[in-house]
């Protein structure tokens, strides 16, 4: 079990910031992008200095896909099927932690499958 200080970005504007010109973030900490619907959701890098991972997150937490992103690459990473979330971590958090795709990431955000 890892715990994650994450921020949420909810609103267009908050995810359309993002993490842009943050220079650092702890090891613990992420941000999570919440979308009205379900959509294929795809992310940049523009304006973001950061080496992250993006996981493409469905409503019960289970990962979709997983994306590396470098810093302020304009190069779309998107998800393999329709989501509402994405967690953004330092790049390598992810692996360092051995989560992979299919696997799920629980909290009061997500919804417990049947």
């Amino acid at each position: 079990m890892f715990r994650i200080d994450a921020q949420v970005a909810s609103r267009p504007i908050e995810r359309q910031i993002g993490l842009m010109q943050r220079p650092s973030m702890p090891p613990h900490e992420g941000m999570l992008f919440v979308f009205e619907h379900p959509g294929v959701q795809c992310f940049w890098m523009k304006n973001t200095p950061l080496p992250l991972t993006a996981a493409f997150v469905a409503d019960d937490g289970r990962i979709t896909n997983l994306a590396d992103m470098q810093p302020l690459d304009e190069t779309s990473h998107c998800s393999s099927e329709p989501v509402r979330f994405v967690l953004e971590m330092n790049q390598g958090w992810f692996s360092q932690k051995g989560i992979q795709t299919g696997q799920r990431l629980s909290g009061p955000v997500f919804k417990l499958s049947p």
